[in-house]
């Protein structure tokens, strides 16, 4: 029995070491490459497709600040506001889903970025408790932009394509530190779904989604303008 407990007891000790250690780590150093683009890759193979793989990493200051305020619109409107988790959009979830058919989330950028830099796609009990506590860790170890620069690097962005650089040049044929807020905005409009939706040719349900987010990019600039003082 003693064995076993300081079997776990090492294991645990571990995982702490290693796990706060690389939130340390990607604190500072580019993020080149995350599970779900090894994931995407061993799909395409098992499909006998050849795999697509277009990322380049950039930093902060090398990114449209219309990106970063329509994702920001898009996916966590609050971003600046909540230390990892959002309790009002929680709340909403919780009381949307009791009559909707498909169930609803309320994921923040902090949650996204560790999912995407230590975690997998695939949701469950297990990915959802490591994901909350990989939330805590950078939340408490890195500042907003930090987190922000590491989502807009490593976010999925059509088949085979991650982070702002990659779509920027793929779809627009510019830079991520060029993209127009109406480009901007329609990157952002497909990140519920990357796979499906595309900002190259969008549909009139993304023209939709991204007149929605324009209009919201305002209320976020006003929230980065406080975040700053």
């Amino acid at each position: 029995m003693r064995k076993i407990v300081r079997f776990f007891a090492k294991l645990i000790m571990w995982f702490l070491i290693l796990s706060i250690g690389g939130v340390l780590l990607f604190r500072f150093v580019p993020v080149y490459f995350t599970p779900l683009m090894g994931i995407r890759v061993v799909q395409s193979l098992a499909q006998g497709e050849t795999p697509r793989l277009h990322h380049k990493w950039v930093s902060y200051d090398q990114i449209s600040d219309h990106l970063k305020r329509a994702v920001i619109a898009s996916e966590d409107q609050r971003f600046y506001l909540h230390h990892g988790f959002d309790r009002v959009e929680i709340k909403k979830a919780l009381q949307e889903n009791k009559i909707r058919k498909k169930a609803r989330g309320a994921s923040t950028i902090s949650q996204q970025t560790a999912k995407n830099l230590f975690l997998w796609p695939r949701s469950s009990w297990s990915r959802k408790g490591l994901e909350a506590y990989f939330t805590l860790l950078i939340e408490l170890i890195w500042p907003k932009e930090r987190i922000l620069e590491v989502y807009l690097n490593s976010m999925e962005t059509g088949r085979g394509i991650y982070g702002a650089e990659a779509v920027a040049r793929l779809h627009f044929n510019t830079t991520a530190k060029k993209l127009s807020s109406s480009q901007s905005a329609l990157i952002a409009a497909t990140l519920p779904n990357p796979m499906i939706y595309s900002s190259k040719n969008p549909s009139s349900y993304m023209k939709r989604r991204q007149s929605h987010i324009l209009r919201q990019m305002q209320n976020v600039r006003l929230q980065e303008d406080r975040h700053k003082k």
